[in-house]
């Protein structure tokens, strides 16, 4: 009967339409439909600029680095290949360095004039514009933590000092008795300084940082043997989401309560998911006065720059014809990065979704 004619095809549609409702139900379908969608991640980190030369590195010395370089790399991007967020990969990337005595933060933070541990840490997330810094804290292992313990559970940006340790103990953080961060070497670093009246930046050396003779107090060791240095990562999570961290012991023989560009958002520490995530190293009052890590999501946001150019603009002349030595880690929304940096060398690495882990020190 001719109301009937067309109902061939319509059981056939309604079959069309439930079978591939079904295969979008299907676990293996929807598994390589997640893979592909997070496929785009990358985790950036950096271990400090500055007068890194290879005939100044022994071959033990150099594989230490490449090997705790790694190590970070891979313990953020488990993060991210389990869909973890890009704070949480930054963080785990940081821990990794902040524990290594290494680098120039946590266990390896270098001495203040006075022959004390005062460490500085930020994190910003690109997501929510949310950001938490310390400065001067003391007794934190991890000094990230509590720079996450800030952004997440109080109303506040940076605390600072005796009030930042105890905010990062009521938090949660693991808290050490200030011996935990003795190590003779930096002692010793620090009091042959101090003989000569300086303070020494990241990895600085005979070749290194610009000399500033209107401040002695900071004015750079000739000592080409400094392998210290901030750490800092910079990722973008599979949910398209930015994140910044740096962490930092500053410098040794610093005095007054002074404090770089690690945990002023903006100057060493920023991310934004409309732009870029980006982590500073090197002389922190240059980095300051500059406002490097927004300089370069700012010029990416008004003047439609790519990341590589704005990033090397700001590092490699900008940065460059002041004196102010240094460098950076940055990753845009597209996973883009780029790590520029106008001295001798940096520690610095990066891996990709599909696990490819590239670690560099030298130009």
């Amino acid at each position: 009967m001719p109301k009937f004619s067309n109902q061939p095809d319509f059981e056939m549609r309604v079959i069309v339409v439930l079978c591939f409702a079904m295969l979008l139900s299907n676990p293996v379908f929807a598994q390589k439909k997640s893979k592909k969608m997070g496929a785009k991640f990358v985790l950036v980190i950096h271990g400090g600029a500055g007068t890194i030369l290879k005939e100044n590195m022994t071959p033990e010395k150099e594989k230490a680095y490449m090997d705790k370089l790694t190590e970070a790399l891979i313990a953020g991007y488990k993060v991210l290949k389990d869909s973890g967020t890009s704070i949480q990969a930054v963080q785990a990337a940081i821990m990794i360095m902040e524990d290594s005595p290494l680098f120039n933060a946590g266990k390896g933070s270098v001495y203040t004039n006075d022959e004390r541990i005062e460490m500085d840490a930020a994190i910003m997330d690109g997501k929510t514009g949310k950001a938490g810094s310390v400065a001067g804290v003391r007794t934190v292992k991890n000094p990230i933590t509590a720079a996450i313990a800030v952004m997440n559970r109080s109303e506040h940006v940076l605390l600072t000092g005796e009030g930042a340790d105890a905010f990062a103990k009521k938090s949660g953080c693991t808290i050490v008795d200030t011996s935990y961060f003795f190590d003779l070497n930096r002692l010793q670093q620090l009091r042959k300084v101090k003989e000569q009246e300086k303070a020494v930046l990241d990895h600085d050396g005979e070749q290194g940082m610009h000399t500033d003779s209107s401040a002695i107090e900071f004015n750079v060791d000739l000592n080409p043997d400094k392998k210290f240095g901030t750490v800092g990562a910079v990722a973008l999570d599979v949910h398209g989401n930015l994140a910044a961290g740096t962490s930092t012991g500053g410098m040794t023989n610093k005095r007054y309560g002074r404090v770089g560009d690690v945990p002023i958002i903006g100057a060493g520490t920023y991310a934004d998911n409309a732009t870029c995530a980006i982590s500073c190293t090197g002389h922190g009052e240059y980095f300051i006065r500059n406002v490097v890590a927004y300089d370069v999501a700012a010029l990416m946001k008004y003047k439609g720059w790519s990341l590589e150019k704005a990033s090397h603009h700001v590092v490699m002349e900008k940065l460059a014809s002041l004196k102010g030595m240094g460098g950076l880690i940055a990753v845009d929304r597209e996973g883009n990065y780029t790590m520029p940096f106008n001295t001798p060398g940096m520690y610095r690495g990066a891996i990709r979704a599909d696990g490819k882990v590239e670690v560099y020190i030298y130009r």
